[in-house]
């Protein structure tokens, strides 16, 4: 800890919330791609917002054709790397204020990315101006690598990894406290199936996301499906099921609770209960395997029992959720999973046992993602600077954690994830309805980082 910096954040803790404010209020979500703009016009608006935002600080910025931007300060032969994102995931529904409001409500502002990213990513801007501000001299140069594709696809990263300086070692304010030295692998498969089919349903927005809601059309007479459905008050606590008469036959609607995919055990998976209900009822024929083949395989479960994957070492135990379901007409256009793996687990094999699986009932693997997992020692520089940053400004001992979800981290052979959730306290609100960070956690973090650069980057 520096009294000198402390009290330059606290100086500057207006500036920095109205930074955040306007930050959120820019809808980054992935679109079309348009000149300069990889990954659409509202990323490359937080982009431009937050890079100007550093040259007014007096800070050098590289704009790095649009996938990522640096920040960068100090002076020495090595790099210190914080790596942040600006792009969020979809807004989805049951939000109390608008998701790109920044409404500030008992201290606490109510965004979409108010924790995961855009929170840390000021919080680091502010940290590395008060050093700046207080004029402390560096041993490593430092670079605030702000990318713009974390949720989806990692282009960014793959784009910068080819055009920018990698550093020696970094850190990621986008995964917990006190230090994640080890994250499970990634698997993201989608799947399709052509045939020619009675039923509609649309559940969820990404992979990577747990599915609020279903919504299923179904050529069932309304009280045919009252009676197969029975009593939906008992046994489905946590969702909301509506059954309504429409033209033609019923329509079910599932409301869930949305989440990350990395602790589908934290959310109720909408789409897993639809097809828990569907395979109630009495579909046609290629209709009725299709469900109750993939509900057999899934059921209620989030560590892929059903797929035979279920596995745990040192890095935690397989998780799985199911994102999407498109289905039309023409049978299934999108069917989206998302596995997080223990590091001993070999991706490539596990995508296998899906293809198998899933082609039994006539699904076809048409996309995938495959990140492999990190580990760094706990006794490295790296993690054990970190730990005596979080101990010095918690009074606690910390160890390192292990956890499902996927930081930029993995980009870099020597870096971890720092910050800035303590699901110890409180659970997960990443990914969900009414995300939100307080004023008070906004500068818990930027201590924190600062503090942490001071360690690894400062003399």
């Amino acid at each position: 800890m520096n009294t000198k910096v402390d009290a330059i954040i606290n100086k500057n803790k207006e500036a920095m919330l109205n930074t955040l404010v306007e930050l959120l209020k820019i809808k980054s979500l992935k679109a079309e791609p348009e000149k300069n703009a990889p990954y659409g016009k509202g990323i490359r608006q937080a982009l431009d917002y937050m890079l100007d935002k550093a040259k007014e600080m007096g800070f050098e910025v590289i704009d790095m054709d649009g996938h990522a931007g640096c920040i960068d300060y100090g002076t020495g032969e090595e790099m210190l790397g914080i790596m942040v994102h600006l792009d969020v995931v979809p807004e989805g529904i049951g939000w109390k204020h608008p998701p790109f409001s920044a409404t500030i409500e008992d201290d606490k502002i109510y965004a979409r990315g108010a924790v995961d990213d855009k929170g840390p990513a000021v919080s680091a801007l502010y940290a590395l101006a008060a050093i700046k501000e207080a004029g402390l001299k560096t041993k490593r140069r430092i670079r605030i690598i702000a990318g713009c594709d974390e949720e989806s696809g990692w282009g960014c990263m793959d784009h910068y990894k080819q055009h920018g300086e990698v550093p020696h070692l970094a850190f990621s304010p986008d995964g917990e406290y006190p230090v994640v030295n080890a994250e499970k692998g990634i698997l993201r498969a989608s799947f399709y199936k052509k045939f020619k089919s009675n039923i509609r349903i649309h559940s969820g927005s990404r992979a990577n996301v747990i599915a609020n809601d279903a919504v299923a059309e179904l050529p069932i007479p309304y009280e045919a499906a009252k009676a197969a459905l029975g009593d939906l008050a008992n046994g489905h606590e946590g969702f909301t099921i509506d059954v309504q008469a429409i033209c033609g036959g019923t329509k079910l609607t599932v409301t869930g609770k949305g989440g990350h995919a990395s602790m589908p055990h934290l959310g109720k998976n909408a789409l897993q209960k639809a097809l828990e209900l569907l395979s109630k009822l009495p579909l046609a024929d290629e209709d009725k395997a299709t469900v109750e083949y993939m509900h057999s395989l899934m059921k209620m479960e989030y560590h892929a029992q059903g797929f035979g994957l279920d596995f745990t070492d040192e890095s935690g135990r397989t998780t799985f959720n199911a994102g999407v379901l498109y289905w039309d007409e023409n049978g299934i256009s999108d069917f989206s999973i998302d596995m997080r793996c223990p590091i001993t687990m070999k991706l490539e094999d596990v995508l296998k046992v899906l293809e198998e699986k899933f082609s039994h009932i006539g699904l076809k693997l048409y996309d995938s993602e495959l990140k492999d997992g990190l580990f760094v020692p706990a006794d490295s520089e790296l993690v054990k600077s970190l730990l005596k940053v979080y101990a010095d400004r918690t009074g606690t001992n910390p160890k390192p954690l292990a956890i499902g979800g996927g930081t930029y981290a993995r980009a870099f052979k020597n870096a971890v994830a720092f910050g800035c959730e303590d699901l110890s306290k409180k659970g997960s609100i990443v990914h969900m309805p009414n995300e939100h960070i307080s004023i008070e956690d906004m500068m818990f973090n930027t201590y924190c980082i600062a503090d942490a650069i001071i360690a690894l980057a400062c003399e």
